[in-house]
């Protein structure tokens, strides 16, 4: 019994680290957008698309496609500085 109660308290400290970073993504994503967009209107355009690829894949449940759409947004967004 010590040993699954040990387990079970493991299993759930553990559960944050393992939780998707989509929203933290999408935010950081909207911040840039808002405060910094980029000058070449194709690349906004492309980002704008990814953001929004990246909700619907996350809102769907599949994160870890979500983090590889929003990761190449914010790539976009930082190359274009």
């Amino acid at each position: 019994m010590r040993r699954f109660a040990l387990l079970l308290a493991a299993a759930l400290l553990s559960a944050p680290v393992l939780a998707s970073h989509c929203p933290a993504d999408m935010a950081k994503i909207d911040q840039i957008l808002k405060s910094d967009p980029p000058a070449d209107p194709a690349v906004l355009e492309q980002v704008q698309k990814l953001r929004a690829e990246g909700e619907e894949l996350h809102n769907s449940g599949d994160h870890a496609e979500s983090e590889k759409v929003l990761a190449e947004a914010l790539n976009l967004l930082q190359s274009s500085e």
